[in-house]
């Protein structure tokens, strides 16, 4: 596995107007003993519940079949031969794009019916060879399947859309024919260019919004898109806790100073410690005080300085709700979440010393031993967003 690379992968969705659940799909699958990515995007005929019902069906046919390294021909063919067909058009009722990446960018991807998958590199997009296999025991009319295999070099990005976007806007007077895919990789190229870490959620997210305000904001068909970023990976790094031998405490100091990455220290005590070790002043923050945690402060050289033991009980209990970064709220708890949420390795180190200030019986119910606050938020990121969490205790 290239350890210096990681795979950001987000998707966003979109219901035709008038409908209440998309017609559409998205699963993403980390299979960690293989340091492997599999996704799949799905597009159901039609649009709502049936649709979602056979998009629903088929990626998750083609995920089980992909991560039991099933061959494509097996999968396709599985999969619309189980679905039944439009009675009509004689077409499955749901087109699916697969794509299985492991963690040294090495890609494979099968397209049935979908638009054609973008790679995005330095700013082009890669001219893709491709194999065309036809199925001989598809029932529908529609029987080939493509499939695309390459390298993924760093900065790289994967883009995969329903054709909800590439055909938004069809009919209208200044794009008869609708947006298509030269309109969707001009948009890209541009978005990539003006910002060019744009995050893969941010990527995704602005092509959506750009497919509605085609739509004028009333969508003529489901509409997804799935990107997919292959790059370093963002690190954060949250110290909480005094290490229990004092002799530790200039330790504890040097691993924040020598971090390359984002850094939050949670605990009044942890962050007077680490500010006379590296010579710098604490300075209470009171400018976006909020009510029911207490106020953060600042410190040179540290993204974000919390008080302990409350906020990071407050962090779990969130994580523990919420599915995304979109849900989070705008306050400390939130902004410590989505630090987490933007970062790919969260690594904690834990002080052991006991604050003798938690052993107040009258304190809330929640101020629970650190160690077991931290082991909470961990297996929310890891099993929950799919982080990477690493934890020492000092």
């Amino acid at each position: 596995m290239n350890s210096a690379f990681v795979i950001e992968a987000e998707n966003i969705s979109q219901a035709k107007a008038g409908e209440a659940i998309c017609g559409d799909a998205i699963l993403f699958k980390k299979i960690k003993e293989e340091n492997r990515l599999v996704a799949v995007v799905a597009d159901g005929l039609g649009s709502g519940v049936q649709a979602n019902i056979s998009a629903t069906m088929t990626s998750t046919m083609a995920l089980q079949f992909t991560i039991a390294g099933e061959p494509v021909e097996r999968t396709a063919e599985f999969i619309t031969n189980t679905l039944p067909l439009d009675s009509k058009r004689k077409v499955s009722y749901s087109t699916f794009s697969i794509l299985d990446i492991n963690y040294r960018g090495e890609v494979k991807i099968v397209e049935y019916d979908n638009p054609p998958i973008l790679v995005l590199r330095n700013g082009e997009f890669l001219d893709l060879e491709r194999q065309e296999k036809v199925l001989d025991n598809l029932q529908s009319k529609r029987n080939k399947v493509y499939q695309y295999n390459f390298i993924l070099e760093k900065e790289d990005r994967i883009i995969m859309v329903s054709d909800g976007v590439t055909q938004c806007g069809m009919g209208s007077d200044d794009m008869h024919f609708g947006w298509q895919l030269a309109g969707l990789k001009s948009y890209i190229q541009e978005t990539v260019l003006e910002r060019p870490h744009i995050s893969a959620r941010e990527l995704a997210d602005n092509i959506i919004n750009k497919t509605c305000s085609i739509d004028n904001d009333r969508l003529k068909d489901d509409a997804s898109c799935c990107v997919l970023y292959y790059r370093r990976p963002r690190k954060l790094l949250i110290v909480t806790g005094p290490p229990f031998h004092k002799e530790n405490d200039s330790v504890l100091a040097s691993e924040i100073s020598n971090f390359n990455g984002k850094k939050i220290i949670c605990g009044g005590t942890t962050s007077k410690i680490v500010a006379k070790n590296l010579n710098a002043n604490v300075e209470i923050d009171l400018s976006n005080y909020k009510p029911g945690l207490p106020p953060q402060a600042q410190m040179q050289g540290v993204d974000l300085v919390t008080e302990g033991i409350i906020t990071l009980a407050k962090v779990s209990e969130e994580l523990n709700i919420i599915h995304s970064i979109t849900e989070t709220k705008d306050s400390l708890s939130g902004q410590i979440i989505r630090m987490m949420l933007e970062s790919d390795e969260i690594n904690f180190i834990s002080g052991t010393r006991i604050n003798n200030a938690h052993q107040d019986p009258n304190l809330p119910v929640e101020l629970e031993i650190r160690r077991n606050v931290i082991k909470r938020i961990a297996h929310h990121l890891e099993n929950k967003f799919l982080k990477k969490t690493s934890t020492k205790y000092l």
